[in-house]
């Protein structure tokens, strides 16, 4: 399991308001694409670099395809990741502070010790 590869999806993705909306109505063929063409690329470095190790787990994939974020936290991705994220896909469809009270809600079950989510 890569907890750092989950949380580079999710903040490479909510940086770029075409891929927000690319993972909103097509999640799976989102998670697919980013895989085969983004995972591999290093996190803020120059272009052409890159390695060739890092692939989701399905748990990860199937979390990911699904917009389970009650799994991803429980897999290790990072709560205000997921938060800011899912805000942007899912927020325009609640009054008020709706998604936001469904994300708390979804989360409530959790309770210490959290699972892990250093990288």
């Amino acid at each position: 399991m890569s907890r750092y590869l989950l949380n580079k999806f999710l903040y490479t993705v909510d940086r770029d308001p075409e891929l927000v909306e690319r993972y909103r109505n097509d999640p799976r063929g989102t998670v697919e694409w980013w895989e085969a063409n983004v995972a591999n690329t290093l996190l803020n470095c120059v272009s052409g670099e890159s390695s060739t190790w890092l692939t989701f787990e399905d748990a990860e994939r199937e979390a990911l395809a699904s917009h389970d974020h009650p799994r991803l936290f429980e897999l290790g991705a990072h709560p205000f990741l997921t938060l800011t994220l899912f805000i942007a896909m899912f927020e325009r469809d609640h009054e008020g502070l709706g998604f936001q009270k469904l994300y708390a809600e979804q989360l409530a079950h959790f309770s210490l010790p959290y699972p892990d989510i250093t990288t």
